[in-house]
This record gives C-alpha cells, structure tokens and sequence, in this order.
C-alpha cells in the first residue's frame, strides 16, 4: 500500500488535536519545501519536493509555504529581542575571541528598485597552538575564523541595531574577553559596535584602506601611469608591517604637490580619521583579522545566493521572512530554529481562528432593527371575481397544487415528480386492492 502524504483541512478539531498545521502536505514534506524554499528558486523547490518525496505542489503553493514559515521565523525572533529587552538576561556563551562585522548588500526589488540589506557576522577567532600569532600563507600572515553566524534585516540601522540583539546574546558578545570588530568603516557599523560591543578593537578592513591608497595614487599620476603600482605597493608594505604614520605623511605630501584635488583631500582625512583603525603590526601580533573576508563571503552566502539572482525581483514585505530563513541555514541552525517556526505558524494560526470566532460573535450579537424583526407579508392578490357559472360539485374539482394528507395521488408540479433517476411511477390506490 502506498503512502498517502497529502492531509487535507477537512477535519480540523481533529487537526487541533494532533497539532497540525493547515497544509495539505505531511509536517516533513512541509519542512523539506520550505528548507528546498530557502534555498532555490521557488519553481526549483517544487520540482526538487516532487523529486525526493514525490509529492507534488505547485510554485505558488512553495512560494506561500516558504514565505509564511519566515514570516513566522521573524516574528519569533521579534519576540525574542522584546523578551531580552525586557528581561536582561546574561548570555551564557563565554567565547575567547570573537570576530565581529557588518556590512551592506544591494538586492532588487519590484519595480526596478533596489534596497540595501544589512548583515552581521559574528565567529569564532582561531586559535594558533603555539602562540596568539597569525599563521603564515603564502607569504602572508593569516588569522581564520570558524562556526560562522549571520543576522540578516531590511531595515534602518537603528533598527537594526536594535533587531541583532537576538544573535549577539546568544553568542555572547557581552561575555567575549577580545573582540575584533573588522568593517569597512561607515558610520552605521560604528553605531552597531558603540551598541553591542564598545570594547571592542576596532579594526579597518585593510582592502578598504588599499583601495584608498591606489585611488590616491592614481589622483596623483594618472590612472594609466606605471609608478601608481609601485607606488601603491610600497604604501601598502608600510601600512601592514610599519604602520599608518608615514602613509599619512606621504598622502600629507600628495595633497600639498595637488591642492586641488579633492580625492586626494577626501582619501586622506578618511584614513588620518581612522588611524586608531590602522594599527595593522599590533592588530596582527594580537592574533586578530585585519580582513573582513568572512563579511564579504556572508554576504554572498547569505543574501545574494538567494535574493540576487537573474531575473529576481522581490516585493519588500517578502526579503526579510527570506533572510530569516537564510540566517537560520546559513548559521547550520536549521534543526535547532525549525521547532521555533513550527510553534510560530501554530501561533498565527490560533490568532487567525481567535479573530475569525470573534467576528462571528460580533455578528451573531449584533442588536437587530425593528425594520429587519418586522414581518415580511407577500402581496396581496387582487380579490377574484363571481363566476359566471356555478362551480361544480366538490367530487368533480381540479386538484390543489400540493396534494393534501388524505389524498394519496401527489400534485402535477410535486417535486417528487421529477426525480432525478426517471419520473415515478404512480398507481391507483385501488390497484394493489385488485391484484
């Protein structure tokens, strides 16, 4: 016998009971489009559901399924940061070292839009066994980060100040004894860190001040010009291992030889800003990124795998739910929030049923108008004239239109007459008396 996975909405006390929800897929075919969902394109996750369960749907019904379970993943983690607001609790994670970054992704929106999500990413620093120092690659010194997570929102930056508390107490930014917040340097990052982790070192990712330098030097010689590179270079070597004081003054030295440029003018109050940011030789004796690599690779990850791709255009109120499906997956948390989601679509579908029983009690008790109780009569029929002829005898008149209970014999136009399944056959009461 084969196994039915469809579950109608037919018997919904008996749904209530089991805790179901009202979908007309089975809870694990649920799960798996939702996760292929989060993943794919819609069209995509129908077909893959199809492929592994053989249970078919189609994309809008992905679509909705997907969408709702996110809905429901975001408001949980609303509520969550309403609940820490109010409660103050202390985290119970105590990590060494942690490395802390934000940043912004451009994702398309309907009507040829576009809308910038913000993303937080928080990891562990890795440790090198012999010392705090970095490792050495290719010439490089490296410092990696593991068990990656993201909080991802379409919001403004104080709200998303706000919302990112919910994954900065569960990892525990609050107890971490070093911090390395890597980020390009806007002002909204600076905020996020002032509000999460003041203490923290702050650390200018070092491809942002390299683009700064090569853009000095090519407001200086000319984009073309060979002495860019090996000017640029040699900036750059001083920058990691010196530190930003002689690239400060060399960029000083540019501005006074171009006085009217004013990249060279912007570029430099940026960095001599920043300097604190720049201390590249004791960041990296410390052990901490001076690269926000893994930033960049959450952004491609996390948002634009899925909300970016070719011909995608998304209506606002559907990024988020998406991003909080994209967090959770991302953050290989998936088993760990699913329950959340299941016990948040439960939620709104009690708040549905509470609001669709309340309006019927308000209909139900609603004062009626006198003009409604007031007895409706049919017209009145205009009074027959005397016939002309007197009426025949009571045996000899034409029967009523509804046969009455003494009569056997049913009227002409009775409904019984015609029967779906041939008309009746009618005999005379007298028949059986003969036969």
């Amino acid at each position: 016998m084969g196994c039915v996975r469809s579950v109608g909405t037919v018997f919904s006390p008996l749904d209530e009971e089991l805790g179901l929800l009202p979908v007309r897929i089975t809870p694990h075919a649920h799960e798996c489009l939702v996760r292929f969902g989060s993943r794919m394109p819609f069209e995509k996750a129908a077909e893959e559901l199809a492929m592994t369960l053989k249970v078919e749907v189609s994309e809008p019904t992905a679509r909705r399924y997907t969408l709702a379970a996110g809905s429901a993943a975001e408001a949980r983690q609303t509520q969550e940061v309403e609940r820490l607001e109010r409660e103050a609790p202390i985290p119970t994670a105590k990590p060494e070292k942690l490395f802390f970054s934000a940043d912004g992704a451009m994702v398309p929106l309907v009507g040829g839009e576009w809308a910038e999500v913000k993303t937080l990413t928080l990891g562990e620093i890795e440790r090198n066994s012999s010392s705090e120092a970095p490792q050495l690659e290719k010439e490089e010194w490296v410092v990696h980060s593991r068990e990656h997570s993201y909080f991802s929102r379409l919001c403004e930056a104080s709200e998303f100040r706000r919302l990112a508390l919910v994954e900065t107490q569960r990892r525990g930014v609050e107890n971490a004894k070093v911090i390395a917040a890597v980020t390009d340097g806007a002002e909204w990052e600076q905020g996020l860190i002032d509000f999460h982790c003041p203490q923290a070192t702050r650390i200018l990712d070092f491809a942002h001040a390299a683009e700064r330098i090569w853009e000095s030097g090519q407001a200086a010689w000319g984009e073309d010009s060979p002495q860019v590179g090996q000017w640029a270079e040699e900036q750059l070597h001083r920058l990691k291992h010196a530190g930003p004081g002689d690239v400060l003054t060399e960029l000083h030295r540019l501005c006074e030889q171009h006085p009217d440029s004013e990249v060279l003018q912007e570029n430099l109050a940026y960095l001599k800003k920043r300097e604190p940011h720049l201390q590249y030789p004791q960041f990296q004796a410390q052990g901490l990124p001076i690269g926000s690599g893994a930033m960049e690779s959450g952004n491609k990850v996390v948002v634009e795998a899925r909300l970016k791709g070719a011909g995608m255009h998304w209506a606002r109120p559907h990024i988020n739910p998406m991003l909080a499906l994209r967090n959770s997956l991302c953050s290989q948390r998936w088993q760990e929030n699913w329950p959340q989601v299941i016990a948040g679509l439960h939620q709104q579908a009690n708040e549905r049923r509470a609001a669709l029983h309340r309006k019927r009690q308000v209909i139900t008790s609603a004062p009626v108008s006198p003009a409604a109780t007031k007895e409706i009569r049919p017209p009145e029929s205009p009074r027959p004239t005397a016939p002309t002829n007197p009426p025949p005898p009571p045996s000899q008149t034409a029967p009523e239109s509804h046969a009455s209970p003494k009569t056997a014999r049913p009227a002409p136009n009775h409904p019984w007459r015609r029967s779906p399944i041939g008309r009746a056959k009618f005999w005379p009461a007298d028949h059986f008396a003969k036969n």
